[in-house]
């Protein structure tokens, strides 16, 4: 931990690709309204299985040339060859992507989804740390992979999955984004652990405004993360008021996110499920306000 810093954050978003018209639509509404943060970077992720390859390629690209801001593709090893998922890394490197977010990624749904079975595929990339060595070596990626505060669900224990971070970094990651997660505190003991494993890239926050409770839960209880009694407790009773409920979520987060600063974290990285208020005001609340930007973005 280092001292609080009174320098504005910087910030990166995730998005998903759209299945529709109208999600594609929504989707660059919210883009629009958060290309004037100024974001570091924003990513796009894959489907389970990498079902929305396509998309993901197409979304990413369309947002670097539109906005500027660099854009990074979810990259997994799921659902294909080293060839071809190589052949796809060299794609992006000619459209002018250089960040790449390497993943594991989650079974496909024949095999279950997430929380299914994982096996390799065959001929390609076993694990996540076999990925981004394999993207080193097609180009000077910068690479991001996950780290999960409080281990990985199919982690046979905590420093299984310490070490598999660890083997990510030593293979050429240059930064980590956790999994989402409530209790700051197990954020703190998670640096101190990847600080004594000779873990020394940053570890960047994920951040989860809560824009619907009972699926805040169910991704919790996907991904491992433990949800503090107090949060059920400040969300109790909000279904069916959605403006209150809307409040009362950029305040929990806004706060979360003011108590890592508090400690020196200043870096944060939020999963905006596609929608933009939230995270704008979440974000004007760490002082981050938005700037002009070209009219090619606005229009």
């Amino acid at each position: 931990m280092t001292a609080p810093t009174s320098a504005l954050p910087s910030i990166s978003f995730e998005f998903f690709p759209p299945k529709s018209e109208k999600m594609e639509q929504s989707l660059w509404q919210s883009i629009r309204r958060l290309a004037p943060l100024s974001p570091s970077f924003v990513s796009v992720t894959y489907g389970a299985g990498g079902s929305t390859r396509e998309r993901t390629h197409a979304t990413v690209c369309r947002i670097q040339d539109e906005t500027g801001i660099p854009a990074a593709a979810h990259f997994t090893c799921v659902g294909a060859t080293r060839d071809e998922i190589d052949a796809i890394a060299r794609t992006y490197w000619d459209a002018g992507i250089r960040h790449l977010v390497a993943l594991r990624g989650d079974p496909p749904e024949t095999a279950g989804g997430v929380g299914g079975r994982y096996e390799p595929f065959p001929g390609g990339y076993a694990y996540a740390a076999d990925l981004v060595a394999g993207m080193k070596r097609i180009a000077d990626f910068e690479i991001s992979v996950a780290a999960y505060p409080e281990s990985h669900p199919e982690a046979p224990n905590a420093q299984f999955d310490l070490d598999n971070l660890k083997r990510k970094v030593d293979a050429g990651a240059t930064r980590a984004i956790t999994q989402f997660f409530f209790d700051n505190d197990a954020y703190f003991r998670f640096l101190d652990r990847c600080a004594a494993a000779g873990i020394h890239v940053p570890i960047v926050p994920g951040i989860l405004p809560i824009t619907n409770f009972a699926r805040a839960v169910e991704f919790a209880g996907k991904c491992g993360a433990s949800m503090p009694a107090k949060l059920a407790e400040t969300f109790e009773g909000l279904d069916d008021d959605p403006e209150t409920r809307q409040l009362v979520a950029a305040t929990v987060a806004a706060e979360q996110c003011q108590a890592l600063q508090a400690q020196g974290v200043n870096d944060f990285h939020f999963y905006t499920l596609n929608r933009s208020d939230l995270t704008i005001a979440i974000c004007r609340m760490l002082g981050v306000k938005a700037k002009a930007v070209p009219a090619a973005v606005a229009g």
